[in-house]
């Protein structure tokens, strides 16, 4: 995941201003002569975070303090490639709304900053605290790349910073690292967690392809408790970013440990992916609960089955009567997150989410929708009670509400074997569809002919897929639509895909199509930030 890719082909970077290098014939430019390629500016994400510029990826060190929401994540400051990586940081009071903020963490003698995770050390286990402030503790891996170059396997080490502040500054621990590494390539991404029940704090750790469990009392001296993942889940590649977290099964009292564990490659629809288990923890050992006991590579636990939501965790600290677990995560791919057709800046988060857990019979799954937060800038507003669907069916324009940036929701009930098709189509020959087939319960998502896909031959290749996991008789659709991406939440969100577009030109309509259907209830807000 850590590795540096080439630059954007000289061709790609004339499209970025001017047009796709795809083949424009005069006949396709005639039909639309007043319209100019869509460029960095227009691709910038409305309402999802993204840098001001340069280069980000990991979502890092998020917590929760005094009302503000904090972020961290994997920078790159002098270039829109990865590079020698730093902890970039923005503020929020909503999860919607950034500021960004200096940067927190930067590289020295030690190596790069890697990803990690920060907690609030309410009770000062660490002893950094001043008496009037609860400290911050931040956690990441430092990366040495001498090491790397040098061949070595130990070039990744785990250390720890602490702020007296809230998070605005850090001041790293003289005693670092604080983890050495035991002789493995790939040993990183500390993702801590507060452990109510034994008392202690407990680490994950990823380690090749298995999540390493430790335990601590002060956050400064780390103890290995057990190891998780050896032949179990997918194991396509690296295993990166863990988190771990207790949560109560909806409707009820009991709770389960849930393993959050991102690889790459190895992600549903190729490339990098989230996978998740669900267990229980005995202050040591996370035992995968027996409805899983059978999990093998080809499984359908996945937080997101969409090619563009990879190393997401959750924030530290929200208040235990709001019971919530919110979720971000990096909204690109590694098979072509360096070579994505923007300049000036490179990569943006998803939406804010919530993580509910739930039990169908013996099964439990994580369902994620948009944070309620959301709704607060959803203004303008597009509504139809019905809508009939026969063959081809446009069912809004750009004239009437501004797609590019909104949330879209609608029904489909008396569920049919049929196909349902639909789509955003731009205002040259860009066509981005989604849709359910109820023949084989299976929902897919195309951006082959979106836009601009040639940057990279992983982008536009496949059509991607995935279960639909609810048995209802009807068919709820939710999709976040900004300027480069599309997060579609289907039956309250069972089953997510998140993706990312450039499309040459502004979307101009949402479509429909298929063997006779009704949507129910189609709503469509703008989002406005302002």
């Amino acid at each position: 995941m850590k590795n540096k890719f080439i630059f954007l082909s000289s061709c790609l970077l004339s499209a970025m201003l001017l047009f796709s290098c795809k083949d424009n014939n005069k006949e396709s430019v005639e039909k639309t002569p007043e319209v100019t390629a869509q460029s960095d500016t227009d691709f910038r994400p409305a309402f999802h975070f993204t840098p001001n510029e340069n280069w980000m990826n990991d979502p890092n060190g998020m917590f929760f303090l005094n009302g503000t929401y904090h972020l961290f994540f994997q920078y790159y400051p002098e270039g829109n490639t990865w590079g020698p990586m730093h902890w970039g940081h923005a503020t929020s009071k909503d999860m919607i709304k950034w500021e960004g903020q200096p940067i927190a963490l930067e590289p020295d003698e030690q190596g790069y900053i890697f990803s990690g995770s920060a907690v609030v050390d309410t009770e000062n286990t660490s002893g950094f605290g001043d008496g009037e402030t609860a400290p911050v503790i931040a956690m990441f891996t430092y990366h040495d790349p001498k090491g790397e170059e040098e061949g070595r396997a130990d070039y990744q080490t785990q250390a720890i910073a602490y702020s007296l502040d809230e998070g605005n500054t850090f001041t790293k621990y003289e005693g670092n690292p604080v983890i050495e590494n035991p002789g493995l390539r790939d040993f990183r991404d500390p993702k801590i967690t507060r452990d109510e029940v034994h008392d202690q704090w407990v680490m994950v750790l990823s380690a090749d392809d298995i999540t390493m469990f430790y335990t601590s009392q002060n956050l400064k001296d780390w103890e290995l408790a057990s190891e998780f993942g050896k032949g179990i889940g997918a194991h396509g590649g690296v295993w990166e970013c863990p988190d771990f977290i207790q949560m109560k099964v909806e409707g009820s009292d009991e709770k389960k440990w849930v393993l959050i564990q991102s690889l790459n490659p190895g992600g549903f629809n190729g490339g990098s992916g989230t996978q998740y288990f669900v267990g229980d923890f005995d202050g040591k050992t996370f035992t995968l609960d027996k409805s899983m006991s059978d999990l093998g590579e080809d499984h359908h636990y996945w937080l997101d089955f969409g090619k563009d939501n990879y190393a997401g965790v959750t924030w530290a600290n929200i208040p235990q009567e709001d019971d919530r677990h919110l979720f971000i995560g990096w909204m690109s791919n590694w098979q072509y997150a360096n070579e994505v057709p923007t300049e000036t800046w490179r990569s943006a988060m998803t939406i804010a989410r919530e993580l509910k857990l739930t039990k169908k019979g013996d099964a439990y799954r994580i369902v994620s929708t948009p944070v309620a937060e959301l709704q607060n800038y959803t203004g303008e507003k597009f509504t139809k009670s019905t809508v009939s669907v026969e063959g081809e069916t446009q069912i809004a324009t750009s004239e009437e509400i501004d797609i590019s940036n909104s949330v879209i929701s609608f029904e489909i009930q008396d569920l049919k074997d049929q196909e349902y098709h639909f789509s955003l189509s731009s205002k040259g020959d860009d066509v981005l569809k989604f849709g359910y087939d109820h023949n084989t319960e299976e929902f897919y998502l195309d951006r082959s002919n979106s836009g601009l896909t040639d940057f990279n031959e992983n982008f536009g290749d496949k059509v991607s897929t995935a279960p639909r996991l609810s048995k209802a008789s009807n068919l709820k659709v939710k999709a976040v639509i900004d300027n480069m991406s599309i997060e579609l939440f289907f039956d309250n969100g069972e089953t997510v895909m998140t993706e990312i577009f450039f499309p040459e030109q502004p979307i101009k309509s949402l479509n429909a199509e298929g063997n006779e259907f009704i949507i129910k209830n189609l709503k469509i807000n703008q989002v406005n930030l302002n």
